[in-house]
């Protein structure tokens, strides 16, 4: 490793972006993926009206070249949200007419599978459900 000899992060703090409406996004993002303030995804976590509570797990950080066909070239950022049972929230999904975009290429057995929705504003997120542990 070079340039410091620890690693004083140790998580991801928040993500913070513009909107339109702030109101309405943060609204659609917690009714529908559960996401956002007051949100608790750790049933073991304690409530606190302004954070939300993520269950522990990876994070991938990794800027992506800028001529990326990977999400919309007009988007500096997608969000990617790691989820349970991908295929209940995709149903979920459906029944609230969210288009969903699916890609056999993304998934793969070691990594896991993979979806991607868009925001009412337009920001892509890709959903992934982690590959199960090798028995």
């Amino acid at each position: 490793m070079t340039g410091i000899d620890v690693m004083p992060v140790v998580g991801m703090g928040g993500i913070f972006f513009r909107a339109r409406d702030p109101d309405a996004l943060a609204a659609w993002y917690r009714t529908h993926l559960n996401v956002g303030a007051g949100c608790i995804g750790d049933p073991v976590a304690t409530a606190n009206e302004g954070v939300w509570q993520a269950q522990g797990g990876p994070t991938v950080f990794a800027p992506f070249s800028a001529d990326s066909d990977y999400f919309a070239a007009d988007k500096a950022f997608m969000l990617n949200l790691r989820v349970t049972d991908l295929d209940s929230l995709l149903n979920a999904l459906r029944a609230a007419d969210i288009m969903i975009i699916t890609n056999a290429e993304w998934d793969h057995p070691d990594v896991g599978r993979f979806a991607r929705i868009h925001d009412p504003e337009g920001n892509a997120i890709e959903l992934w459900e982690q590959a199960s542990p090798a028995a």
